[in-house]
Order: structure tokens, then sequence, then C-alpha cells
């Protein structure tokens, strides 16, 4: 797969002699080291602010220091300049005071539109602190606010971006959610969304629900050298998009995530590789969520996973089939798999109607001492996976019973399949599986 750069604007910043250097603190009086409500709209208007002036070639700093803020940050129609986080924007926790749109829709932390050539740096380390923590996880925060929780940064209609040595931190919802990418390059950058110092992902953690890392939707994407922990998915392919290679991270959530694709979505040409994952929630995850019209038709292909070591996970290890989620505060019912599948008798779990996987790679990948079953393969039998490949995929150091060492379901996959390299165990939809079977009779 080739490897797509964000062309970087530092080498064209260096050649416009025009180039002004706007400091957040000393030149628009942004005040640091202060928490009160007041601080926080000031230092919230002056970066709004400081965004509207910018012109090609400058540069706005944000100084080594806290500055305190509420959310609604905006900037649209930036071209060919740096936004350098020396420091850190620390968001509101204020929930109630948080600025909505007319219908009572948050707005989100920060939000960019329409950037050309644009670069999010830092001298160090720069962070955003959403403060997600008691003002909006857990459980019952869910039943109160639901999905209206605003995102870290939310990006649309971006070419040719780089974001690097960035830290993100507690997200009160998604951590990022860029759309319309053509070409963007995250290096360097890493997010963290935990509730405790647990190093694992209980009921408890996972009750920071939604707080998705790198979620993305475009083409042209190169991620790499970068790290998410969270309880949500970790780095993630949405909507219609190509060309995307994530390589050389490390994950622990809801795993290496492609969907939940639906309406007549095209995923095409995405490759995870290089990747470890230590107590991860999901390991590899594909999804299809319920929706696509009938007549229309949702596609997942050309997708390869490769060199991909996780050690206990906690979970599946390897999931492709229908979305494990809710889209309700009836968070018990699957949309189309329920969330307390299989663990609650009762509870369900069936493929999503008209998706398609093809032509898709599971290459060398290691799962080390599962907690659970390896994982579950499902799809609609009105279009069964097509040129399903598991190849070098091995449990090792399973502590289970051994009849047990299977994946949970395996259905919907067409004669294509195949498991070489060693793979073990074989999935048992797939023909060597069936062919192993009749040997035995």
């Amino acid at each position: 797969m080739a490897i797509f750069r964000a062309l970087h604007p530092l080498a064209l910043l260096a050649c416009l002699s025009a180039a002004r250097v706007i400091d957040l603190e000393k030149d628009l009086g942004a005040k640091p080291e202060d928490a009160s409500e007041a601080t926080e709209r000031f230092n919230g208007q002056k970066l709004n602010e400081s965004f509207a002036q910018m012109q090609p070639g400058d540069r706005l700093l944000i100084p080594a220091k806290r500055f305190h803020v509420m959310g609604g940050i905006q900037a649209r129609n930036l071209s060919d300049v740096v936004i350098q986080l020396d420091g850190t924007l620390v968001f509101s926790e204020r929930t109630k005071d948080w600025p909505r749109t007319a219908t009572g829709g948050v707005l989100a932390c920060m939000r960019f539109e329409n950037l050309v050539n644009v670069t999010f740096t830092s001298a160090g380390r720069g962070t955003l602190d959403g403060q997600g923590g008691a003002a909006w996880w857990g459980f019952i925060r869910y039943l109160v606010h639901e999905e209206n929780r605003p995102r870290l940064w939310e990006m649309s209609q971006i070419k040719n971006v780089l974001v690097e040595r960035l830290f993100l931190k507690n997200a009160p919802y998604w951590t990022t959610s860029f759309g319309g990418v053509d070409g963007l390059e995250i290096r360097e950058s890493d997010i963290l969304n935990e509730r405790t110092k647990h190093k694992g992902h209980d009921v408890y953690n996972l009750g920071a629900l939604n707080t998705d890392g790198w979620d993305i939707s475009g083409t042209n994407v190169w991620v790499h050298h970068s790290k998410v922990w969270n309880q949500d998915d970790c780095f993630t392919v949405k909507g219609t998009s190509s060309n995307m290679l994530f390589e050389n991270i490390e994950a622990s959530g809801l795993g290496l995530t492609i969907g939940s694709e639906g309406g007549n979505d095209h995923v095409s040409n995405i490759t995870f590789r290089n990747v470890y994952m230590d107590r991860t929630f999901k390991g590899i995850y594909m999804k299809f969520r319920d929706g696509t019209p009938e007549g229309q038709l949702t596609i997942i292909e050309n997708i390869t996973y490769e060199n991909i070591y996780m050690k206990e996970p906690e979970q599946w290890a390897i999931w492709i089939g229908p979305a494990q989620q809710s889209d309700s505060r009836e968070f018990w019912k699957g949309h189309p798999c329920s969330l307390l599948w299989p663990a609650v008798p009762g509870a369900t779990c069936s493929a999503a109607q008209r998706g398609l996987y093809r032509n898709i790679l599971i290459k060398n990948v290691t799962v080390d001492n599962p907690k659970n079953q390896p994982g579950v393969i499902l799809a609609d039998k009105a279009y069964p996976m097509q040129n399903l490949t598991f190849d070098g995929v091995k449990v090792i150091n399973w502590k289970g019973n051994k009849k047990n060492l299977q994946y949970k379901i395996c259905d919907g996959v067409d004669a294509t399949a195949k498991a070489i390299g060693g793979t073990d165990p074989v999935p048992s939809c797939f023909p060597q599986a069936e062919a192993e079977s009749s040997l035995l009779v």
C-alpha cells in the first residue's frame, strides 16, 4: 500500500517573509492557570479571535502553560498556517453552561472546517484535556446526556494536514472526528481516556462510553508511531473511505476498527500493521450496522491486518461481523448485536443485512492468553464473506478447555475462505475445517 503524507507547511512557511507569530498570552491576553468560568469564556473568546485573524504564513503559539477554556472553539478557512500547542488547553467541566446549538446539541470542544496545508504541532508535548471524568462519563451520566456530549476535536473538509506531538486525554465523547479528509498524517500523538489506573477494561472503566480515539473518514491517510488507550474504538475508519495506512502503533480498547458501516458506505484499501495491543478489550474489529436500504449494499473490501500481537485480550481478539453496540438508552438491546451478548441469557446477536466483506487478509496475528474464545465471524448469508484469508493467525498460551478453543460463531463465509501459515485454530466454517471434520468421521 502506498504511503500518503500530508504536505508539511513548515517548509512552505520558511519561504514566506510576511509570516507572523501570534502569542495567545502575550499578544491576545489569554489568562493561564485560572479555572474560573469567566476566564474559561475569556480564553475561549481569545482563541476564536486568534483563528479568525490568521493569514497564510502565520503561526499561533499557545505557550507552555495551562489555559482553561470553554468549549465551542471554532475556526474556518485556514490555509498554510501552523498552530503550535506547547501548553495545555483544559476544557470546562461546567456541563450546564456548555455552549449549544439552537436545538440543544452541544458544540465540540474544538471544531475546524475547510483547512488546507495546516500543521498542528508542539515544541514538546501539547495537551488537549477534555476533563471527561465525573462531568460526562459513567452509565448514570449516559442516561442523562446520552450521545449529546462534546467531541474533543472535530475537523471537516481538510486537505494536507499534519498532526504531531500532541496528547489528547479524557474526551467527554469521541476524542476526534475527522471527516472529508484528503491528505492527513498523524504521528507521535497519543490518546488516553481512563477512569482509573487499572490496566484493563473492567465495567467501571468501560463506563467512559463512546470515547473513540482517532476516528477518520476520507482518503490518503497515514497514522503512525502513536498510541491509544481508551474505552471504545481506538484507531477507526468510518464512512466511505479509502487508502489509509495505520502502522507502528499501540492500542487498547475496542480495537483496530472499521465501522460501523451502513447506508451504502464503501471502505477500500485499508491496512493496519505492526501493532502491539496490551489487554485490549477487542482486537481486530470490523463491523456493519443495520440500516442499509434494500437494493443497496455496504462494502468493506481490500483490507489487511498484519503483524499484530495481542497480550491477554479481554473480550474478542477478532470480530468480523455486525456492530456490537447500542444506539439508545436501552443499551441491552442489539443494534444489531447486543452489548450483553453472549453473557446475558436472552441477549441477541444477528448479522447486519446487506453488508459485504471481501478480500480480507488477516496475517501474522498472535493472540496470547485470551480471556475468551478467539472471536466472532458472522455475515449476512445472502452476502457471504468473499476471499477471507487467515495467514499465520494463532492463539497461544490458551488456558481454557481445549474444546472451547474455537470461534464463538463462524457463519456467513463462502468457499473461498482459507486458513494458511499454521493458523490455529482454523475457524469452523472455513472449508479446511469442514474437510478435517469429515476426515475424523
